[in-house]
């Protein structure tokens, strides 16, 4: 898979659930040494997700006035997909 192909995955759900026109940033970026490295999980990426790989999936949705989250998880890709090496709750949660 393309790192272009994977960014249009997640656009494509957030676009379906009517949100697309808020999601306005790239899908994620390389893990390594440094905070934010290469390569840049996005629209027009066409570099090869390859085994080895540590990169964030972080999907954000904001929309001015009302609110806007973020939730950020780590993978690893291997031979047969990716494996997550962060385990972020995915439930909604209100906070007082």
């Amino acid at each position: 898979m393309r790192a272009a192909a994977l960014d249009k995955i997640a656009r494509d759900i957030i676009d379906k659930a009517g949100y697309g026109e808020y999601f306005n940033h790239r899908l994620g970026h390389g893990i390594g040494m440094s905070t934010h490295e290469y390569p840049s999980i996005m629209a027009g990426n066409q570099m090869e997700l390859k085994p080895g790989m540590c990169f964030s999936i972080e999907p954000g949705i904001y929309v001015p006035g009302v609110a806007g989250v973020r939730i950020e998880d780590c993978v690893h890709v291997t031979e047969t997909g990716c494996e997550p090496f962060t385990h972020t709750p995915k439930e909604f949660t209100v906070i007082d």
